[in-house]
């Protein structure tokens, strides 16, 4: 075995690769991430009440994983200083994973934990912006922004915990801003079209398996009992067709922004819609669960079954604007389509949550049978994976 070696950060999306693919180092920290995600879905598991938390923490929790994997993207040489690096951002997302628990409970160590994650993130890029000279000024306006948004962080920890919210806030706001204000260096400094679109995509495995898990504690809550396996069956349906629906239609060129376009929307809003997508899938696995749970034969408690139709619905809201926002003149017309398939039907798992008399098993069946629908929708418009774009095909 030979020891990794000190590799000074490269620009990586300049080079001549024909698929860059995510290495083994980015899978394994996407486990920390799981850990994370399974976390906030056991909070809103046990409070559906708290739903705008659940929200506010997993984009604090997605901007940290999405931020990371713009400088792997860029810069990734997997060497041994980088190696140590995403280790220490780990042990942080471990730390802001335990902060969520009920046992243990702190906005101190989260924001802590959150402050080292984004420190560990400003060294990277000084060390990029110390070896990779044509990237300076977009690594410079990254350097200000971000440990700007350290220092709020950090200091977020020591203020009174009333007032801590508002600090997080003004540095997700300096945080999200950045990118935006270096929107024109950025376009000079492409990102990647086959590594990029497989990281988002692998994010989207990653809250699709927490359906996969939700099912199988459901199950273990039921005794399996008859109606409990039904809607475990129904629900791995679910997951399934919301996988088949994303990744049957990706595309990824739509993320490397043209120096010459001055104005484009389309690679912001593929970007950080995924959010919206992941979030919703997350919260679809919390709603299959109390949906095994809830399998009794009794009407399904409204705001379980509004959980589920809901994040259902914003689910296929957000596939329609990553469709949309991928297309190009070439394929203008068959991504619009199928934006258009995703957002009809929105207004019949509107018409499921309505129907209340539904039990959990219906309510899941019918949810499985809109989504089998889409699915359908999609094979007689004869979509699939771009292939031009290098992913997932």
């Amino acid at each position: 075995m030979s020891i990794v070696k000190i590799t000074p950060p490269r620009l990586r999306t300049m080079e001549q690769e024909a698929k860059r693919t995510a290495t083994w180092l980015e899978l394994f920290y996407d486990l920390a991430f799981v850990v994370a995600v399974a976390t906030l879905s056991g909070r809103l598991l046990d409070d559906l009440s708290g739903f705008p938390a659940y929200f506010g923490y997993f984009a604090l929790i997605w901007w940290l994983w999405a931020s990371h994997t713009y400088y792997a993207d860029r810069y990734d040489t997997d060497d041994l200083v980088y190696r140590l690096l995403a280790a220490a951002q780990m042990v942080a997302v471990v730390v802001i994973a335990a902060s969520l628990s009920g046992d243990t409970e702190s906005t101190t160590a989260f924001a802590l934990g959150y402050a080292l994650s984004r420190w560990v993130l400003v060294i990277m890029y000084s060390r990029a912006y110390r070896h990779v000279a044509e990237t300076r000024d977009l690594v410079k306006g990254y350097l200000i922004g971000f440990g700007l948004g350290a220092v709020i962080w950090t200091v977020s920890a020591l203020v009174p915990e009333e007032a801590r919210f508002a600090f997080w806030a003004i540095a997700l706001i300096v945080d999200l801003a950045t990118p935006w204000v270096m929107r024109r260096a950025q376009a000079k400094v492409p990102l990647d079209v086959s590594h990029l679109p497989e990281r988002f995509g692998l994010f989207t495995i990653l809250v699709l398996g927490e359906s996969i898990a939700a099912v199988v504690a459901g199950v273990a809550h039921q005794s399996w009992s008859f109606a409990g396996v039904i809607t475990a069956t129904f629900g791995i349906g679910v997951a399934t067709a919301m996988w088949w629906m994303y990744f049957d239609n990706a595309t990824g060129t739509v993320v490397r922004r043209e120096p010459h376009i001055r104005r484009t929307w389309r690679p912001t809003a593929w970007i950080y819609t995924h959010l919206l997508l992941a979030a919703s899938l997350a919260a679809v696995g919390v709603a299959l669960e109390l949906a095994v749970i809830d399998a009794d034969g009794a009407p399904m408690p409204p705001r379980d079954r509004w959980l589920f139709v809901g994040s259902a619905a914003v689910g296929l809201a957000a596939m329609a604007l990553i469709q949309y926002s991928s297309s190009a003149p070439g394929n203008r017309q068959s991504h619009t389509l199928i934006a258009l398939n995703r957002l009809l039907g929105i207004p019949f798992l509107v018409l499921v949550g309505l129907a209340g008399s539904l039990s959990a098993p219906w309510v899941t069946f019918g949810v499985l049978g809109i989504l089998v629908a889409q699915v359908i929708g999609d094979a007689r418009l004869g979509t699939g994976p771009d292939p031009e774009s290098g992913v997932f095909g």
